[in-house]
C-alpha cells in the first residue's frame, strides 16, 4: 500500500458514519475493546459464549462483516455500551483489524502487524496480532486493543507496546535464524503442535501481506506461508532473510510481489474450528 490511510478490501468499513466516532487513538482503542470479546475470554469474564459464535464469528474476514454482525446484535451507534452478548466474538486479529479500520477512517495512518507477544505466558512468545499506528510526530507505535481492558494486567501502556514485548515477525525470524532465540518458544501457547520456526516463517509472510493490502486471518496460508511440511529451499530461506531485514518500503513492495510470497486469489484457510478449506479472495 502507498498509504496506511487507504482502506483495503478487508479493513473497509463501508458506509460507516464516522461523525460520532472519536479521533483520538486511545478513545478508539477503548471503543474497539467494547465491541469485541475474545473467543477464549469467556471463563475469564464469567460469560458463556454461544457455541455457534465461537465457530463462526472468527471467520469474518472483512470489517464490513464484523460491523454487520454487530448491527444484528444491537442496532445502535458503535459508541453505545454493549453487553457481551451484543459484541462480536473474535481473536486478536479482529481487534487489530477493526482498530486499524477505524483509525484509517478517522485520519490516523495504521496497519496490522503480525508477531509474538511475551505478555501472555512467561518465557513464551505467543502468536499475536496488534495495530501499528502513526503519531502526529511521524513515529510509529504498537497498540494492543485486546489487552486494553482491566481483565489483563500488563506492565505497559497498551497504546505504546514496547518492541521487546511484542516482537514483530521479522525480528522473531532474525533472532531464531541467528540462534539468539529458541524457535520452540514461538507459537501458540495453548497448542504445542503450533510452535517452531515454520510458524515464524508463516507469520513473516502474513505480516508482509498485511502491510501490502491483504490483512489475513491468522490461519491463512499460501506459498512460503504454508505449514510445517512446506518445502523450503536455501534460496527460499535467503528470500525470507531479506524480507526480515528490509525496512525500505519500496524494497518490501518488490519482495511482496515475489511468487513465493505474493497472495494468490485462492488460498488455504485452516481454521481451528471450521476446518481446512480453499478460499477465493477479492481482486485488488
Amino acid at each position: 500500500m502507498d498509504s496506511c490511510l487507504n482502506q483495503t478490501p478487508y479493513s473497509d468499513p463501508g458506509p460507516l458514519d464516522t461523525a460520532g466516532l472519536p479521533r483520538d487513538p486511545r478513545e478508539l482503542t477503548r471503543l474497539v475493546r467494547g465491541l469485541v470479546v475474545h473467543r477464549l475470554e469467556g471463563e475469564r469474564l464469567g460469560h458463556e459464549i454461544p457455541r455457534d459464535r465461537l465457530h463462526h464469528d472468527g471467520e469474518a474476514r472483512y470489517v464490513r462483516e464484523i460491523l454487520r454482525i454487530l448491527r444484528e446484535r444491537k442496532d445502535a451507534p458503535l459508541t453505545e455500551p454493549r453487553s457481551y452478548d451484543e459484541q462480536f466474538v473474535g481473536t486478536c486479529r479482529d481487534y487489530s483489524l477493526l482498530l486499524c479500520s477505524l483509525l484509517r477512517a478517522t485520519g490516523t495512518p495504521a496497519r496490522l502487524r503480525g508477531g509474538y507477544a511475551t505478555y501472555f505466558a512467561e518465557g513464551f512468545h505467543d502468536d499475536h496480532w496488534v495495530t501499528e499506528y502513526q503519531r502526529p510526530d511521524g513515529g510509529w507505535r504498537l497498540a494492543d486493543a485486546q489487552v486494553s481492558a482491566d481483565v489483563y494486567d500488563v506492565p505497559f501502556d497498551p497504546l505504546d507496546v514496547p518492541r521487546d514485548r511484542f516482537v514483530v515477525a521479522g525480528r522473531a525470524w532474525r533472532a531464531c535464524r541467528a540462534g539468539e532465540a529458541d524457535p520452540g518458544t514461538f507459537g501458540v501457547w495453548a497448542d504445542p503442535g503450533l510452535r517452531g520456526l515454520w510458524l515464524v516463517r508463516h507469520n513473516l509472510v502474513l505480516d508482509l501481506a498485511a502491510r501490502h493490502g491483504t490483512e489475513p486471518l491468522p490461519w491463512d496460508g499460501w506459498g512460503l506461508a504454508g505449514g510445517p511440511d512446506t518445502p523450503v529451499t536455501a534460496d527460499d530461506l535467503a528470500l525470507l532473510d531479506t524480507v526480515a531485514s528490509t525496512d525500505d518500503p519500496d524494497g518490501l513492495r518488490r519482495l511482496a510481489a515475489d511468487p513465493r510470497l505474493a497472495v494468490p486469489r485462492e488460498i488455504v484457510s485452516a481454521a481451528p474450528f471450521l476446518g481446512r478449506r480453499t478460499v477465493t479472495l477479492p481482486g485488488r
